[in-house]
């Protein structure tokens, strides 16, 4: 009886063996999510109940579809160039005078300096300056002739002609950009605001300026946004009683009107703005400009005349510093 008990569980054995392995193995799998996936169809049911095929279109795409309907920012308009001339003569405070100015223009975007010397020749001084002032500029000289430099006749006419002469040179085969012309004389101080100010210039636009005709200032007077007269200490009848630091003048309007230069025969003292005014614009057609020609960003600055009485004949010194 025992043989046949044995018998029968070295047959069984190996089955309850092969049993537990399975169980076993069974038991170290991953359990089966409770959530089945979604199954996602390639096609689409239309309104009739048939299978229509899905069009898969590439990301790429698709995000170039996007952006093409969305509209387009604008390109900003190019900034207007300020074109500064600056009449300049051999003194004593020639270079200190156009070191401060200089100071000034560097800090204005989209400025081009022209400097015209009263010389038959470039000078080297300005020419050095130029070269390290750090500034796109252009550098032209013209003599005044000798009998117009007597005392009481209008200084620096043929400059402020020559940098006319050369703006339009320069545009005449070509569309001109936009562009502003102010007469930045090297004796007078400037807020980096007035820059701003005869930036938007139209045609021809006016502010106050400090410090000249024997007043704390003068200014265009304005009602309604027009000029109507003149605030003013000296020849309060000229036709534009406005200092040469007082206005702009649109490049087109330059460019339109080629005879428009400053006088000398015809011209009186002080008159030189109101002739040259005369032949580009009218007092109705100015734009007040610093909030309606009520705040002062220029100023007619003087420099002391320099004291100069122990300057030897000859020089002393064994090297040579220029001032």
């Amino acid at each position: 009886m025992k043989s046949v008990l044995f018998s029968r569980f070295f047959i069984l054995l190996p089955w309850i063996l092969i049993v537990i392995i399975m169980l076993d193995v069974d038991t170290r799998r991953p359990a089966l999510p409770l959530t089945p996936r979604p199954y996602f169809s390639p096609y689409a049911v239309s309104r009739g109940g048939a299978r229509v095929p899905l069009r898969r279109g590439s990301p790429g795409r698709d995000a170039a579809k996007r952006n093409e309907s969305r509209p387009r920012p604008h390109p900003e308009p190019p900034l207007p160039t300020i074109y500064a001339i600056t009449p300049t003569y051999s003194r004593p405070v020639q270079k200190a005078e156009l070191t401060r100015l200089a100071n000034t223009f560097r800090q204005v975007a989209q400025l081009h300096w022209i400097l015209v010397e009263d010389a038959v020749a470039r000078s080297e001084l300005v020419s050095r300056f130029l070269a390290r002032a750090g500034l796109p500029n252009t550098h032209l000289h013209v003599p005044t002739p000798r009998r117009y430099k007597r005392p009481g006749l209008p200084r620096a006419t043929e400059q402020r002609n020559a940098g006319l002469a050369w703006l339009r040179q320069r545009h005449q085969h070509q569309r001109a950009q936009p562009g502003v012309l102010f007469f930045a004389d090297d004796d007078n101080t400037y807020s980096l605001e007035l820059f701003q100010e005869m930036r938007t210039t139209r045609k021809v636009s006016v502010w106050p300026v400090g410090l000249v005709g024997g007043r704390r200032y003068e200014r265009p007077l304005v009602e309604n946004g027009k000029v109507v007269g003149w605030y003013t200490g000296w020849r309060a009848d000229r036709p534009f009683a406005i200092d040469m630091a007082g206005f702009a003048v649109s490049l087109q309007v330059i460019l339109s009107n080629p005879k428009a230069v400053f006088k000398r025969r015809g011209s009186q003292p002080g008159m030189q703005e109101s002739d040259f005014l005369k032949q580009i614009t009218t007092v109705e057609e100015l734009e007040p400009k610093a909030s309606n020609c009520t705040k002062v960003l220029v100023w007619h600055t003087r420099t002391e005349k320099v004291n100069l009485a122990n300057e030897p004949k000859y020089l002393l010194d064994t090297v040579k510093i220029e001032v």
